[in-house]
């Protein structure tokens, strides 16, 4: 049996979606296949983000912004979209879920505090979805 496959896609792929690749890398282990990109890949991923995830054993300082893989995009089993500005269009047969993810900087709240808080959104959010791709299925 293959196991579930998620793509996690933001913007300049320097953020959320490598802060989502990387917390559930950490929440589903291998049993899960963890992909992320960006819409308009940046140069480097965010030394916050980075980080707010060293906080919680989470290292995704060796990782690089890519582009959204059209192969891959067609084969993942869930695409999740982070924020408001990435868009992708559907896949037929493909799950695609947007996680309008909390922007503590509308409240003012900026730097490595506004990052803790959105890594935590984010968390929350990776565990749900580990839970449901995770689950054992009965006939």
């Amino acid at each position: 049996m293959n196991k579930p496959s998620v793509l996690f896609v933001c913007v300049k792929n320097g953020g959320k979606s490598q802060m989502a690749a990387g917390l559930m890398r950490k929440a589903a282990g291998d049993a899960v296949e963890v992909h992320s990109a960006g819409t308009k890949p940046g140069a480097a991923v965010n030394a916050l983000s980075a980080q707010s995830l060293l906080e919680v054993g989470v290292d995704i300082t060796a990782e690089t912004p890519k582009a959204i893989d059209p192969q891959l995009l067609r084969a993942v089993d869930v695409v999740v979209t982070l924020g408001r500005e990435a868009h992708v269009d559907p896949v037929p047969g493909t799950r695609f879920e947007n996680w309008d993810t909390d922007e503590p900087s509308e409240r003012g709240i900026d730097g490595i505090d506004r990052m803790r808080l959105v890594r935590d959104d984010i968390a929350a959010r990776v565990d749900r979805l580990a839970a449901q791709l995770t689950a054992p299925t009965h006939p």
